[in-house]
């Protein structure tokens, strides 16, 4: 049925967007199900693998930021010391990754699956985005917690997400040439975004 892949920073409501495209193409979403597959291959339990799906981006960008070595502008960082968790995690999260795009297809939130599943001629890949106020601001307003929390966590969340890709995959997270589909999901109603990318999977021969 073919796979869509969403990649969105913080606040660009991919959360709430993704399960719903899913919902609309009748397609799995594919979620908390990637981190138990991986625990099962690496023979970890459930629990320690969710938490590594959270944190291991952040555990990289730390890892970067305290050795001084920030992502060069052509992509990829060189951490000083060897990531072997986070890489078996990453092949890991590949190998499952590239089993359901061949299998019933779904719904990926996250996890670079743009640049995993590159090239596939059955994939949508879509990125969500907008200007980092109006991310913070809809962000505050879904969770209703303090701004200033909200805004540091957001700073740590990027900076991770996009560590891991420049370093894995040698790319810019937000370059626009990586997908089929890009929308500012902070200056349109939740709504409008889902039929968007509904309509663009559907145009690709994705879905039910």
């Amino acid at each position: 049925m073919g796979i869509v892949t969403i990649s969105a920073p913080y606040g660009a409501a991919g959360a709430e967007i993704a399960p719903a495209v899913a919902e609309q193409l009748w397609l799995p979403f594919h979620d908390r199900a990637i981190p138990a597959q991986v625990a099962g291959r690496l023979g970890v339990p459930v629990a320690e693998a969710e938490a590594n799906d959270e944190t291991v981006v952040r555990g990289l960008w730390r890892l970067v930021a305290s050795l001084g070595t920030m992502p060069d502008p052509v992509g990829g960082v060189v951490p000083g010391a060897p990531l072997p968790d986070a890489r078996a995690y990453r092949e890991q999260t590949e190998r499952v990754l590239a089993e359901i795009a061949a299998g019933d297809g779904g719904v990926v939130l996250g996890r670079a699956a743009a640049m995993v599943l590159r090239g596939r001629t059955d994939a949508l890949h879509v990125r969500l985005d907008g200007a980092r106020e109006r991310r913070l601001s809809a962000a505050v307003a879904r969770s209703g917690r303090p701004r200033e929390e909200v805004a540091r966590e957001m700073t740590v969340t990027d900076r991770g997400r996009e560590a891991y890709v420049r370093h894995f995959y040698r790319c810019d997270p937000a370059a626009a040439g990586h997908y089929h589909l890009v929308v500012d999901s902070t200056e349109l109603p939740l709504e409008t975004v889902v039929q968007l990318v509904v309509a663009a999977a559907r145009g690709r021969g994705i879905g039910r």
